[in-house]
């Protein structure tokens, strides 16, 4: 038997599932993290940012979490989602970070993450625009080429090289669906074989300074 479900299987969602409220939890996903972004501020912890970001998840009306909030500053942004921070890091004053948010709307799950620099810092600006811009090339390649997921991470790789950045290659996407979509054993986008179909699967983009210890992190639903 295959250790790799077939798409079927890996596309599997719930009951429930509305591709509407998809794209509702992603929307207010979104506001959540301008929200969080809002009350980041040179001199703030990550632990201190954490704690703002439960303010915000109650204004919200947040439902749950179906992961824990990360949000990563300076060096910090080199590390991938189960590595822990390096501690006592606090946001400088021409500095970088990215959060990174799984939230439940309407029983739907939505998965985003970007990065941002606070004061003067062109190369980190470059670094945050340089994740997004990969992130979009990405996109469009699945849209318009019908990639496997397999083959959008190989195609980042080329880009991001090509781009002069460094991908990180332990971070390969991933489903969401109605909540939980941890019972369906979907594996990681970066290893799935066949074109990914809309409204179910995190495209992630981590991309490092060839040199420099920071980094940048993008992620947002694939949808037509």
């Amino acid at each position: 038997m295959s250790a790799t479900p077939d798409l079927p299987n890996r596309e599997a969602v719930g009951t429930g599932f509305d591709p509407a409220l998809m794209q509702q939890a992603r929307e207010r996903s979104w506001a959540v993290l301008q929200g969080i972004r809002a009350r980041m501020h040179p001199g703030i912890s990550e632990d201190e940012a954490r704690t703002e970001a439960d303010a915000v998840f109650r204004e919200l009306g947040v439902e749950r979490l179906w992961h824990p909030v990360v949000i990563r500053i300076g060096a910090n942004t080199l590390k991938t989602f189960r590595q822990p921070s390096d501690p006592d890091v606090r946001l400088g004053q021409n500095d970088i970070y990215f959060i990174d948010l799984g939230l439940v709307f309407g029983g739907h799950e939505g998965d985003v993450g970007d990065t941002f620099v606070v004061g003067r810092a062109p190369e980190r600006q470059a670094c945050a625009e340089a994740a997004r811009a990969l992130f979009d090339l990405v996109a469009d390649a699945w849209r318009n080429q019908q990639l496997s997921g397999e083959a959008l991470y190989a195609f980042a790789e080329q880009r991001a090289e090509a781009m002069g950045w460094r991908l990180n290659h332990a971070i390969k996407g991933h489903r969401v669906s109605d909540f939980p979509h941890s019972v369906h054993r979907a594996g990681d986008l970066g290893t799935l074989e066949a074109t990914p179909s809309t409204g179910l699967w995190i495209l992630e983009i981590q991309i490092a300074h060839p040199t420099e210890p920071y980094g940048a992190f993008y992620e947002d639903l694939l949808s037509r």
